[in-house]
């Protein structure tokens, strides 16, 4: 199987680094071995050891729920927020285009 190579900002691999820390943590506090944590969100150890080394190659969803069954917070712990939020964020998005066109005037910033 071909590995994927995953570059990111430095900005996003703090953040990153960051989130698997929260998870990290909250794992910890738990008092849930990574075989435990494995087994609640339904990925392999090897998946979860992955996770704690904030690798970029890992699902965002396997992070997403993670760090929900440990306790950190995602933007809201709140449900109903969560879904008001999401439904303000949807009628957002009926606002806008729905393609994004260059502009020809400005070069493309890629300057990571």
């Amino acid at each position: 199987m071909k590995t994927r190579h995953v570059t990111l900002s430095p900005r996003a691999t703090l953040s990153l680094r960051l989130f698997a820390g929260l998870i990290e943590e909250g794992r910890l506090n738990k008092g849930w071995t990574r075989d435990e944590l494995a087994e609640r969100v339904g990925v392999s150890v090897v998946t979860m050891r992955q996770v704690a080394k904030s690798s970029p190659k890992v699902a965002i969803g396997t992070y997403f729920e993670a760090a929900a069954l440990v306790g950190v917070s995602l933007f809201t712990d709140d449900s109903d927020t969560l879904r008001r939020e999401h439904a303000n964020q949807l009628e957002r998005l009926t606002l806008l285009p729905k393609r994004a066109s260059r502009q020809q005037d400005k070069p493309i910033d890629d300057d990571f």
